[in-house]
């Protein structure tokens, strides 16, 4: 594509008015930006694009200094890409979705993003055996080798990027923002990470701020790219959700984890799973249900965890995990149950919380986190 011809597409993009359902009208009207901006305002209400659009048109070269910007951005490093939807390396599976984004901005690995896809989403306020689960689920899937793609949030989504990359894997960041901005920012030195280990991508012009209307657009990528879902934890009402639902209507699989009934960010899991997504207990069942839409794995060769054989629990620990279960429980009723002194208890708890077996919650509660997520 020529400079001419991409910078039409960017400008048509920064049009005031101008969304992804409006460009495809465009495209369906014109098939290409150079010839809608070519064309009269008179023909472009003619094909009934919005007025504000037919305005905006005229007016396109107010757009060019935000133009230019996008162009030095990807002048800026090798590891940058603009696709558009003619593209050949323009993912097939987000060209399908109803409302494919006319342009990405990327960095990174242009081939992960056409690679099988699980998109791995959740709570921000996650507890802390969700997110062990988002991790340790996307290490064995990761190492399947399956790209783990989310939100760069914080919660579930990084502990998905995390897992990903401790397996020695590829993840994809999808950002709400533009590619010369980070949110969080203190998931810089982690978005480094995932641009040397697969990609991040947006949707958004450079200089797009933070907005909250825009994380909705985010999760429809993430669902778009994706074979699946897994939301690992999520309140009722929450982006995951929202990614989950807009999976559905990209007839995209859905699956959940489920928790404790008294946890509130299980119930979002407990609805979709009521609402007929596979309930997950495993990476294995993950794998199954995606089994005929994936074609060949590759396999990555994951990095071996620590051998902790030579140090076992002796049967007081394990009486500890045992009386624990699997929901946060207090720590003066644990320590009643197994009638220990509160010394004693903190002592073990802190053992066991190094040897990344026990977490502390909210509210003085502890709970347990070994909980196995692989075949």
């Amino acid at each position: 594509m020529t400079e001419a011809a991409l910078r039409d597409w960017l400008t048509v993009w920064r049009l005031e008015g101008v969304g992804p359902g409006v460009y495809r009208q465009i495209l369906d009207a014109y098939e290409t930006p150079s010839a809608f901006l070519a064309a009269s305002q008179a023909d472009r209400r003619h094909h009934g694009i919005p007025p504000k659009v037919v305005q905006a048109a005229s007016d396109a070269h107010r757009v060019n200094p935000g133009v230019d910007a996008d162009l030095r951005w990807l002048d800026a490093e090798d590891n940058r890409h603009l696709l558009t939807q003619t593209d050949p390396r323009y993912p097939d599976a987000l060209r399908a979705i109803p409302d494919p984004p006319p342009v990405l901005f990327v960095r990174g690995d242009l081939a992960c993003l056409s690679a099988p896809q699980l998109g791995i989403v959740g709570s921000r306020h996650a507890t802390p055996g969700g997110l062990h689960s988002a991790a340790d689920f996307s290490a064995h899937l990761a190492a399947a080798g399956l790209v783990i793609t989310s939100g760069l949030a914080l919660g579930i989504d990084a502990e998905a990027h995390q897992g990903a990359l401790a397996a020695g894997g590829q993840t994809i960041g999808v950002m709400a923002t533009g590619p010369d901005r980070l949110y969080p920012r203190e998931h810089e030195a982690l978005a480094r990470e995932i641009v040397d280990n697969g990609a991040l991508i947006t949707e958004m012009a450079t200089g797009t701020p933070v907005k909250r209307g825009l994380f909705p657009r985010r999760n429809r990528l993430i669902s778009g790219l994706a074979l699946g879902v897994l939301v690992v934890e999520a309140s009722a009402k929450s982006g995951a959700m929202n990614t989950a639902h807009t999976a559905l209507e990209h007839n995209r699989e859905v699956m959940a984890i489920p928790g404790s009934i008294h946890n509130p960010v299980a119930r979002g899991c407990h609805r979709l799973i009521r609402e007929g997504a596979r309930l997950v207990e495993t990476a294995e069942d993950v794998i199954e249900e995606l089994r005929g839409l994936t074609g060949p794995l590759n396999p990555t060769a994951a990095k071996p965890a620590p051998d902790t054989s030579e140090d076992p629990l002796d049967a007081d620990y394990h009486a500890v995990l045992a009386r624990m279960g699997y929901d946060p429980v207090r720590f003066d009723w644990l320590a009643e149950q197994l009638a220990l002194t509160p010394d004693i208890l903190s002592s073990m708890l802190l053992s066991l919380e190094l040897k990344g077996l026990v977490k502390p919650c909210h509210g003085g509660r502890y709970m347990r986190t070994d909980n196995r997520t692989g075949g």
